[in-house]
Formats: C-alpha cells, sequence, structure tokens
C-alpha cells in the first residue's frame, strides 16, 4: 500500500490537506464548502488553509453577486447553492471552529458549519435495512462529485475511491467507497466485511489510530451507496472502546447491546444475523476487532433529542456531535445515556 494514503499517517495526512489545497482553486462552491468544514474541524488544517480560505470566499461572493445581478445560470448543486447562501446570510466571519469536551463517559463536540448539511436520507423512516440502488438518487458516482475525491486507484487488490466527509465530525474524515462502479446498496456483503477487515489488519500496525465506522440502512445511512466512513484519530479511543464496559471485560453494561468481535468469520456470522432479523446496526471497525450494535430503526422510537441530526455509528460509539453551542454546553452524560437506551430493539 506504499502508493496509497494507507501507507503511513503521513502520508495519509499529507494526502488529505494536499487534496484540501488543491480544490480551493476550483471556482466551485460545493469544494470551498467541504474545505472550510473540514478546515475548521482541525486546527492545524486551518491554521495552514486561513488566508486562503478568506480570499476564496470573498472572490465566490463576487461571483456569485454577480451571476445573480445578471440573471446568469448557476452552476452549482441545489443542495450547494442553498448552504453558501446560508453562511454568506449568517456571515463569513461567523463560523465558529468545533470544540470537544466530555461528559464521562462519553464524547461531545459542537461542529457549527455541519448544521448546514441536506438532509437526504437521514430524515426518512425507514422499516427495511435493504433497498435496491438508485441511479437517479445520490450516490457516489454523480460527476459533480469527481472535484471531491481526494484519492482513488487500487487499494489492496480492489477499485476504491476515497472521498472528503463534506461536512466532518471525526479526525481526517473521509468515505471510503470499494468498487463503486458496481453501484452497491447500503448492505454489507461478506467479501466487503473480509477485505475491510485485512485491510485494517495491514495497516493498523502503521495506522493505529485508523478506524471504519458504517452505518446500515435505518441506522441513519445518509446515502444509499455501499461506503464506509474513515476516521485517523490518534487522539484516543471512542467511549465503546473503553475498559469499563463489559463487552471489553469491564463491570459496566454499555447503554446498547454490544458485540466486541475478535475474529473475521465470526464477525460475519453475527452481521448476517441482524440481516436475517432486518434489524438495523451500526459498525466500528478497528484494527483486529469488531464493534457491532443492533439497534431501532431510525423513525421507530420517540426521538426528542434535537440537539444532534441523530445517532449514527459515531453516536452510538459515544462521540454526540451538536450543531448549536447552547446544547453542547448543557448536554449531560446522563441525557446521552438515556438517548442511546431508545435505541434498545424492543
Amino acid at each position: 500500500m506504499s502508493q496509497t494514503p494507507f501507507h503511513s499517517v503521513e502520508t495519509y495526512r499529507d494526502t488529505f490537506v494536499q487534496g484540501l489545497n488543491r480544490m480551493l482553486q476550483i471556482d466551485q462552491l460545493g469544494t470551498y464548502i467541504l474545505v472550510l468544514a473540514n478546515a475548521i474541524y482541525d486546527a492545524e488544517i486551518h491554521h495552514v488553509l486561513k488566508s486562503r480560505l478568506d480570499t476564496r470566499y470573498h472572490e465566490l461572493v463576487a461571483l456569485l453577486t454577480q451571476y445573480l445581478r445578471e440573471g446568469r445560470d448557476l452552476d452549482h448543486t441545489s443542495d450547494d447553492l442553498l448552504v453558501f447562501l446560508k453562511l454568506m446570510a449568517m456571515g463569513y466571519d461567523q463560523v465558529q471552529m468545533s470544540k470537544f469536551r466530555q461528559a464521562h463517559p462519553w464524547h461531545i463536540q459542537y461542529n457549527h458549519l455541519r448544521s448546514f448539511r441536506p438532509a437526504r436520507m437521514s430524515n426518512e423512516v425507514i422499516t427495511e435495512i435493504s433497498r435496491p440502488f438508485d441511479e437517479q438518487g445520490f450516490h457516489f458516482n454523480k460527476p459533480f462529485l469527481e472535484k471531491e475525491i481526494m484519492w482513488r486507484g487500487d487499494l489492496h487488490g480492489r477499485d476504491c475511491s476515497l472521498l472528503y466527509n463534506k461536512f466532518p465530525f471525526a479526525s481526517l474524515h473521509g468515505l471510503l467507497v470499494v468498487q463503486p462502479q458496481l453501484n452497491r446498496p447500503q448492505l454489507l456483503d461478506q467479501g466487503t466485511h473480509g477485505y475491510l477487515w485485512q485491510l485494517l489488519e495491514q495497516a493498523g500496525d502503521r495506522m493505529p489510530g485508523l478506524g471504519f465506522g458504517y452505518n446500515a440502512r435505518g441506522a441513519y445511512a445518509s446515502v444509499n451507496h455501499l461506503h464506509f466512513h474513515t476516521y485517523l484519530n490518534n487522539q484516543g479511543l471512542y467511549p465503546i472502546e473503553q475498559p469499563l464496559w463489559s463487552h471489553n471485560g469491564g463491570a459496566r453494561d454499555y447503554p446498547l447491546a454490544c458485540q466486541r468481535l475478535l475474529d473475521m468469520d465470526a464477525a460475519w456470522v453475527a452481521i448476517a444475523e441482524q440481516h436475517q432479523a432486518n434489524h438495523a446496526y451500526n459498525l466500528l471497525y478497528r484494527p483486529g476487532v469488531l464493534y457491532l450494535v443492533p439497534r431501532a430503526m431510525q423513525g421507530s422510537y420517540e426521538d426528542t433529542d434535537n440537539s444532534t441530526a441523530g445517532y449514527a455509528w459515531s453516536e452510538v460509539a459515544g462521540s454526540v456531535t451538536t450543531c448549536r453551542e447552547s446544547d453542547f454546553a448543557q448536554i449531560t452524560g446522563q441525557q446521552i445515556t438515556n438517548e442511546l437506551k431508545k435505541l434498545v430493539i424492543r
């Protein structure tokens, strides 16, 4: 994997930052939004890109204003245009850096720009974990997404695309699409599961903070095209990985049933059981271990917590993202525990 971002921590981060720099040269609202969102998540990246982000914002505002005054067609998706207009209405100087704190044992982050994110499938009421791929719907082979690809090529024997997460909530957050040309829906298969397991085993020694998150359909997957969230976190474990929990040998039960699986084949058997039972689930892949959490389908339980956009793999793993600073300041560990318990399959 010497020619891929997964060769080392340094290679991954360099590829990540170089791609953001490259996208700032493009006259597109979508790429600018992506770079800004990733920069305000990571203070080091923001420091490197701040001057160019400031200049580019004012150039794009001037260009957009001119087009609107002249009644010219706008070569931007409606989602990107709406997000950028929200940014203009709020004021660029009002965008805040992401903030982080703990409410033991949980992690909480304030992610301002993520509140601008389009809902896509997140607001749907889901009853089945499988749905056919829809070529007319949103997917990662759309031509306008070409500019948002961080890297593409052969990765451990399979053609892969690594895109940026446009509204990140994890460190160096990407989206790994394995064999995107196959147009597979968001339903994990045994071959791809084994591929991810082996990829992490190979890369894990060099990149111990590497992990993959997965949302099954009905567990807040936002796109019905098989994909996985990638992150590189060298600042600590997700709460679900901490030793205090019974699934890790500790004395305390996790709020949701969690299986910690140390064998690739046994892990697939457990995943296949969720498919057979039509149970939504979230996964956290780490080198040599998989955390599997079956959970209630989105829309099937009373969701009174409007501080988040829903409980997906990161929230289920114990890291909650809020889009309002007041929620970030006020939310308690007990509130997060209570929300997780609502996801128990009844």
